[in-house]
């Protein structure tokens, strides 16, 4: 990851028409940005509330300007211009700019930023995963994503359709299969196991409670059902099951998104360092340790466009 006491190299071309160089990481909770001079020197960084599309482009513009106004507020500016839209670039991720329709409502609604590079949240974890070179990625949390970007430029991606019709391998699924095991047990269905009651307790401990758990629960509290999966693997074969099948997903996204094995393999997200030791030996001899985050790949947008 870059930090103050490293540099950036942004490049001839941009120089002398760009003063000011942002980074920004945008999601459903949360906005992080990284700014740097056109000179290299790190600046400061800033953050703000939710700049995931989806939730609405106004919303998504309000937090970038926030997220960069307290990186500017956290920096030492003595003796440089002022840092204005006009004499900035922005390298975004964000999450849903892979939906062509928002992808292109945010850049229309631009509020006179010099440059604006968009893409995908996921795509400058890649980046900035990898340094900007060919790789591939996994990020396995709450949700489930995995990208490569080929020597030739190729972009391969699987994974990223949501919650709950895909996300395959998340903690949010790993949860939604973990309260269903509960409910069969309720039901009478399957006999109690030590997954099942850890669930069953943790969704308010009767059936009534549990379904009223269930009908309001959302991605985030069916994740947060994943680690009592992991607690009970060592005791509950159904439970092993369960950690079984996320692993097994990992390997299916890795193979898909590099079937020659050709490329170094990141892993990210909490829910993915967890089963990584879990992995084959031929993908953990791929995997490397992550050279940046998402705000040092969306830096890579705007510095080398």
């Amino acid at each position: 990851m870059f930090t103050e006491s490293m540099s950036y190299n942004p490049g001839p071309s941009r120089r002398h028409t760009v003063a000011y160089h942002v980074g920004v990481d945008g999601g459903g909770t949360g906005t992080r940005v990284r700014m740097v001079h056109a000179d290299g020197r790190f600046l400061g960084e800033g953050h703000s509330g939710p700049s995931g599309l989806t939730q609405g482009i106004e919303q998504a513009w309000t937090h970038i300007r926030l997220a960069i106004v307290s990186a500017i507020q956290s920096s030492d500016l003595k003796g440089l211009e002022p840092p204005m839209p006009g004499n900035t670039a922005l390298g975004l991720g964000l999450a849903g700019a892979n939906n062509p329709q928002l992808h292109q409502q945010f850049l229309r609604a631009n509020p006179g930023y010099r440059t604006v590079q968009l893409e995908s949240d996921a795509y400058t974890s890649l980046l900035g995963a990898h340094g900007g070179q060919p790789g591939a990625m996994l990020a396995i949390g709450t949700g489930s994503v995995g990208l490569a970007r080929h020597a030739d430029g190729r972009r391969v991606g699987v994974g990223g359709w949501g919650f709950p019709s895909g996300d395959d391998g998340s903690g949010a699924v790993l949860g939604l299969r973990a309260l269903n095991l509960a409910q069969r047990v309720l039901d009478g269905m399957l006999p109690a196991s030590p997954l099942a009651d850890a669930v069953i307790a943790a969704t308010g401990g009767t059936p009534q409670a549990v379904l009223e758990w269930s009908c309001s629960a959302g991605q985030q509290r069916f994740a947060a059902l994943a680690p009592l999966v992991f607690d009970s693997a060592e005791c509950d074969p159904q439970a092993a099951a369960l950690v079984d099948y996320a692993v097994q997903t990992m390997e299916d996204m890795a193979r898909t998104l590099d079937p020659g094995l050709a490329l170094p393999l990141a892993i990210l997200g909490s829910l993915g360092k967890r089963l990584a030791p879990r992995l084959s030996a031929e993908t953990r001899q791929r995997v490397v340790t992550a050279q940046g985050d998402a705000m040092d790949g969306a830096l890579t947008l705007c510095l080398h466009v």
